[in-house]
């Protein structure tokens, strides 16, 4: 029971943050919500027992996605002026469509067996997941971190305001 009532409150603490990062307008608690968003997932890797995905999940995407997210809105955007959005006329078709899209899904999730695993699940440590990353993995992992720095900087330097020429206006 205490289990089920968990879970209720990570799911709805995910889909409230999912749903604020959909609805409001202004940018930054947009992305804010979304961090939230990513908690929620994160704990339910743990509610799963999945605790080396659950803490990537934390550190890359709360720790690294989202922050970066926050820091290109406020260094590219006015953070305090919300957003005016004009909504087209096609939000009916767009409804019509996701409605559609997830009763198939759902179609198909009551339609599918449920099987269960003959043979167990391999029991990998954290332990074995880090030495693979830091064994034959580590030209991926190096390459990735190289390319979130590589984004950052082109945020900083795309947000950066032009500065005016030096030349032309100490000559006159």
């Amino acid at each position: 029971m205490i289990h089920f009532a968990a879970f209720l409150l990570i799911a709805l603490l995910t889909l409230a943050g999912g749903l604020a990062a959909a609805l409001l307008r202004n940018l930054v608690h947009c992305a804010l919500s979304l961090t939230v968003t990513f908690a929620g997932l994160a704990l339910f890797y743990l509610d799963l027992d999945a605790q080396f995905v659950g803490f990537s999940q934390i550190l890359v995407y709360i720790g690294a996605v989202a922050i970066l997210v926050v820091f290109a809105i406020l260094l590219t955007r006015n953070a305090s002026a919300p957003v005016d959005l004009n909504y087209s006329g096609g939000w009916r078709l767009g409804l019509v469509v996701s409605a559609a899209i997830f009763a198939v899904l759902g179609w198909a999730i009551l339609k599918t067996p449920f099987v269960t695993p003959t043979s167990p699940a391999p029991q990998i440590t954290v332990r074995q997941i880090g030495q693979a990353l830091m064994g034959p993995m580590v030209l991926p992992l190096e390459i990735v971190a190289v390319l979130l720095t590589v984004a950052l900087i082109g945020a900083v330097i795309v947000a950066m305001p032009e500065a005016k020429d030096a030349v032309k206006g100490g000559s006159q």
